[in-house]
């Protein structure tokens, strides 16, 4: 198991707070990789009008959110599960798989190995490489897996890469993973930001394909970590069965439910977050792109991984310079296979952008 740095996520402003002496709510999260314009407009001007839902118990089976999500994604209702956030289902995933070994791309999210060894497994990483703008090289790869790999797992786009591999080129690895007896959980969590999300989506392939399950959440796009509704898709019958029949019942509060259903169909809301992550992605790609000083990962998500070229700049100083200006950006020195001269921050307004490229540029 690669050792983890300690270092400060996303959602650790109390401990901003603390050390830095700096109040939670004059922080900016560049690191949270979370939706600017904040949670659904139609989520709350009328969430408050279903508060009486809570006196009942939610719907067993939850037919409408799933039928609500299936209409979303472009999937059979029949083929989704919801759960309490996506972190839940990856956890029963990586329980019913029970894989003695398996292989992450990364570097990635760290949870995927962590449930792995819980689980009393052992991850094997395949590396992104620099030298490849951190894009995977797929005849490469494919030739690295056999029949000792029970389990491959892919964030789609990579967090913190921000690279993604195409649904094209995703077929070719889950022709050999069939071939070779692998099960293949892509993470699609950020895949919502993506300007081609039609090329980059595997759920298409879950009709075809009874080797995959595809999880996403609510957190990062609709801007709502702490309702905590996450779903997967899958074609295999059996895996679905299996995995209602180890969840908890009612996992997904009544409430949770309800705003699941106004999220995934307040369509203005959907376009005007791409719009702007979209226009802004590229503004920021191009001016950094530009610099002598930084080296910029043509980005995917609704993040950038940038690392500086300068030899008196770290990741640590340039994450101690952005908090002292109230920001909070990521050094990346944390990851697997990345080092103390990369950092990821995520795409806010235009405003608050502006004054994070003053920050890093000036």
């Amino acid at each position: 198991m690669i050792q983890q740095k300690e270092h400060f996520h996303g959602s650790d402003l109390e401990k901003i707070e603390k050390i830095y002496g700096i109040r939670r709510e004059d922080i900016t999260s560049f690191s949270a990789n979370v939706n600017p314009l904040g949670i659904s407009p139609r989520l709350r001007e009328t969430l408050a009008a279903h508060i009486d839902a809570i006196t009942a118990y939610p719907d067993r089976e939850y037919g409408s959110l799933r039928q609500c999500i299936g209409e979303y994604v472009g999937a059979d209702m029949e083929q989704v599960i919801v759960g309490n956030g996506s972190t839940e289902l990856i956890s029963l995933i990586i329980q019913l798989e029970h894989p003695k070994k398996a292989m992450i791309i990364g570097p990635t999210y760290s949870e995927y190995e962590r449930e792995i060894k819980l689980g009393g497994g052992t991850s094997l990483y395949y590396p992104l490489r620099e030298a490849d703008g951190f894009e995977l090289q797929i005849d490469e790869f494919i030739s690295k897996l056999n029949e000792t790999i029970d389990l491959l797992v892919i964030c789609n786009p990579n967090n913190p890469t921000s690279t993604c591999i195409t649904n094209r080129k995703l077929r070719l690895i889950l022709d050999a993973c069939k071939e070779h007896g692998i099960f293949v959980m892509i993470d699609e969590t950020y895949v919502e930001f993506a300007q081609n999300v039609n090329e980059i989506t595997a759920v298409p392939l879950t009709k075809y394909y009874d080797n995959l399950i595809i999880l996403r959440g609510t957190s990062k796009f609709f801007a709502a970590p702490g309702l905590r509704l996450g779903y997967a898709i899958t074609g295999n019958r059996d895996l679905r069965k299996s995995l209602n029949t180890r969840q908890n019942p009612w996992s997904i509060s009544s409430l949770a439910a309800i705003a699941g259903e106004i999220m995934f169909t307040d369509q203005a809301y959907i376009r005007q977050t791409r719009d702007l992550i979209s226009s802004e992605r590229t503004r920021i790609f191009e001016k950094l792109n530009a610099h002598p000083d930084y080296k910029v990962y043509e980005p995917s998500a609704n993040f950038l991984l940038v690392k500086l070229l300068r030899e008196d700049q770290t990741s640590e100083a340039l994450f101690d310079k952005a908090i002292r200006q109230n920001m909070m950006i990521r050094d990346c020195s944390t990851f697997p296979f990345l080092d103390d001269r990369f950092i990821r921050f995520c795409i806010m307004s235009p405003e608050m952008n502006d004054k994070l490229l003053n920050c890093i540029l000036e």
